[in-house]
């Protein structure tokens, strides 16, 4: 896909003006309702979809099939950024009614990290073709790794912080508690962080542990990095009203690490397939029909899979809970005898 200059510039300027629409709109902290969340979700997904269908008229359907397998994959990965996110939440202890401006902050942070990582991707490709073969392994090992971890069942565990976020604490220091939204602070007559740009800082470099498997995945789809960016910038800036609408969903997705690894697996493999292919082996390619379908089908199933999963434990627990009841001694009853 020939894309100009033009057209980068007015994408990201539409980009920009939707995030300045958005921050201003949330630019009072508030708790935010089920309600509010779930009417952005559905922005967020119609204006992704507009932007396909808009590719599709433009350019064709090869460039819009690329773009929907890319912003589903990258929409799916990112679900599990949230599990991070509610830690480091917890971890920080922020107010409910700064946790939006935090997700906003945080995710312009991370969509400016990625936006590194496909500049770099997309001259790395451009100039060695079998770098997809070590893109292909690293998502095939990944997937190993999600399935072993699902499978471990450990508790779940407590957000560290990484060491450019303790550098920075080190460096300026941090305010005691929370300022509002302030950002900076005087303190002692020396400029300190507040809690609320450390816990913003944490999402945004958090964020690119995330990239190192979801870049590699969509570029297993599309090599365009326009397509790339554009399936990114959708998939996260409609990730902080997700974080508010399926929070408490989050924990009944059981088979969600099942169904990335297998999404994971077979885009590694694909990128392999077309490693062998571009080096002049005569092996099938995967369409993009194909890998979008595979895609949605291992999705809907996991979803399936996890609901039911979850309704049978809970089934399970309340059981359990009955019969320890009534298996419980009674207190005796005094008598009185005439």
């Amino acid at each position: 896909m020939d894309v100009s200059v033009t057209l980068w510039v007015l994408t990201i300027v539409g980009l920009a003006a939707l995030i300045a629409l958005d921050f201003f709109i949330g630019r009072k902290p508030h708790d935010v309702s089920i309600k509010e969340a779930g009417i952005w979700t559905i922005v967020w997904i119609a204006l992704a979809g507009l932007f396909g269908l808009g590719l599709l008229v433009l350019s064709g359907g090869q460039p819009a099939g690329e773009f929907f397998a890319g912003y589903i994959t990258e929409k799916s990965l990112s679900v599990d950024n949230l599990f991070v996110f509610v830690l480091i939440m917890a971890k920080f202890a922020v107010p409910t009614q700064y946790q939006q401006r935090v997700l906003l902050v945080g995710v312009l942070i991370a969509l400016v990290l990625r936006t590194i990582f496909i500049a770099a991707g997309a001259a790395i490709i451009s100039n060695f073709a079998w770098v997809f073969y070590i893109f292909g392994a690293f998502l095939i090992y990944t997937a190993w790794k999600l399935i072993q971890e699902a499978r471990a069942d450990e508790p779940e565990e407590e957000f560290e912080e990484n060491k450019l976020l303790k550098a920075a604490e080190r460096r300026f220091g941090v305010a005691d508690r929370y300022h509002g939204t302030k950002l900076w602070i005087e303190q002692n007559g020396k400029r300190v962080m507040t809690p609320m740009l450390v816990v913003m800082l944490a999402i945004g470099t958090t964020d690119v542990l995330f990239a190192l498997d979801s870049i590699p995945a969509i570029f297993g789809l599309t090599q365009d990095p326009y397509i790339v960016f554009t399936a990114n910038a959708f998939a996260l800036m409609g990730l902080r009203q997700l974080y508010f609408l399926i929070g408490g969903l989050l924990r009944k997705l059981v088979h969600l690490s099942y169904g990335l690894s297998v999404i994971l697996g077979f885009i590694g493999v694909k990128l392999v397939l077309h490693a062998l292919h571009e080096s002049g082996v005569h092996v099938p390619e995967i369409s993009i029909p194909v890998s979008l379908g595979v895609i949605c089908a291992v999705l809907v199933v996991t979803t399936i899979t996890s609901l039911i999963a979850s309704k049978k434990q809970a089934a399970l627990e309340a059981s359990e809970g009955a019969s320890e009841t009534s298996k419980s001694p009674k207190s005796p009853t005094n008598s009185i005898d005439v």
